[in-house]
């Protein structure tokens, strides 16, 4: 079996964030010791490559700094979509204002969830590009804690993850209602939650990634078939939906000596999606109130996810359920899905075959996201320097792809995607419609 030890990692920090990798030597020394080659079998991972469980190493600090602290929201604070970015901004793993550096969030998400250095590199710095002022991103909406920091300056307001639909976030979300649907992409919605809750209590509470994806599917469907906007994009759809599901096992799951892979019940569920549940058995939902549970213990150290990793896990929802990889969307209507071919959209570079060969599927998305970056980035007008920001970005990508062997990507062909007016009619200055 291949194994490909993530010294690359090093690479990704060093190169683009030298001054800061300094100061955090434990995130580049646990990191290049990552495994990125993944099999998966069933349930869980295969027997010899099982984690190991180090408490000290592990635990997660939820008291001092790290104490929850709620959001002032009406001050200006900032929450979004991902539960997880929002508990760390809660807890200070994040700046609380929601706002943060790209090595606040490479250093963030291996702190608090063992986030492999080559994937979060890769999102925190095309989240920068294209949600934010190219140095800095907000977790929520537009803030003024990053509207003036960009050394290439500014012609408009960075709109933040919350204003990143089919850039960055996308539909068909497990807790987040569809943009055409619910007019936002960043609010829970307890109906979908609910069902996602009462099946994992159907499954004698636990909630694993057969449940995750079975949901997914759920999701997926239901979008198809009530959202004429519906858009299952190359980066948004194949490999950012898979990751909405997969992170909330691989990272939400508590770790421990009985289940070093890690074990997710419905309070820690409930705690990371800021949800209670009263005496007569109901759940309420307090809007940026995600926390992360006490005692409770991330990934093992050198048992980083990473971008193989998330590959290896969105191929396995695949085989269950193919549509998932199927590029396209509805055409205006519910339940009108059109597909387009890989190899028209790439240029023969790949095919929908190929797709599932290798790592061609990370490889494609995550070309697909660079490739698309410059038209974002005009579209919105945030950044005078568009250079400066692509050139971060493009380095960055082929340093957290260098493993992976993709094959060269140089153009797309994004007239593909007029006929599906969930692509056609979003404003990419505001991301709305």
């Amino acid at each position: 079996m291949k194994q490909v030890h993530l010294s690359y990692v090093g690479a990704t920090l060093l190169s683009i964030f030298a001054p800061e990798v300094a100061a955090f030597p434990g995130v580049l020394e646990a990191a290049t010791r990552a495994k990125a080659d993944r099999h998966i079998v069933g349930r869980q991972e295969a027997p010899d490559l099982n984690p190991t469980f180090n408490e000290k190493l592990q635990h997660v600090s939820t008291t001092g700094e790290h104490a929850f602290v709620a959001p002032n929201l009406a001050a200006g604070d900032q929450r979004g979509p991902c539960p997880g970015l929002n508990a760390m901004a809660n807890h200070g793993y994040l700046p609380h204002n929601g706002v943060g550096s790209h090595t606040d969030f490479i250093k963030g998400t291996f702190d608090v969830f063992g986030m492999s250095a080559d994937l979060s590199g890769f999102l925190t710095v095309l989240g920068g590009t294209i949600d934010g002022d190219g140095l800095t991103w907000s977790i929520g909406g537009p803030s003024k804690a990053n509207s003036g920091i960009s050394s290439g300056g500014l012609l408009g307001v960075p709109q933040g993850i919350s204003g990143s639909h089919n850039k960055y976030e996308s539909d068909a979300s497990p807790s987040r209602g569809d943009l055409y649907l619910d007019g936002n992409d960043f609010t829970l919605q307890m109906d979908q939650y609910q069902q996602l809750y009462d099946a994992g209590q159907a499954n004698g509470d636990v909630y694993d990634l057969p449940l995750l994806t079975d949901f997914r599917s759920q999701r997926f469907d239901h979008s198809v078939q009530n959202n004429p906007y519906f858009f299952n994009g190359p980066f948004t759809g194949v490999l950012v939906q898979p990751a909405a599901y997969t992170f909330i096992y691989r990272f939400m799951s508590n770790k421990s000596a009985e289940y070093p892979a890690g074990r997710l019940n419905g309070d820690v569920l409930n705690s990371f999606f800021g949800v209670t549940k009263n005496a007569d058995g109901s759940l309420t939902h307090s809007p940026g109130h995600e926390r992360i549970p006490d005692n409770w213990y991330k990934r093992a150290v050198g048992d980083e996810y990473s971008i193989p990793f998330l590959q290896a896990d969105t191929l396995l929802a695949a085989a269950k359920y193919p549509k998932f990889l199927n590029i396209g969307g509805n055409t205006g209507t519910p339940n009108s899905f059109a597909g387009v071919n890989a190899e028209d959209l790439t240029g023969g570079v790949y095919n929908s075959r190929s797709l599932a060969e290798g790592n061609n599927l990370a490889c494609f998305a995550m070309q697909f996201a660079v490739q698309a970056s410059p038209d974002i980035i005009q579209c919105s007008g945030v950044l005078n320097g568009i250079t400066s920001a692509m050139q971060r970005l493009t380095s960055q990508a082929a340093t957290s792809l260098s493993a992976l062997s993709c094959p060269q990507l140089t153009k797309i062909d994004d007239d593909q995607f007029k006929q599906f007016p969930g692509y056609a009619n979003l404003d990419c200055k505001t991301g709305t419609y």
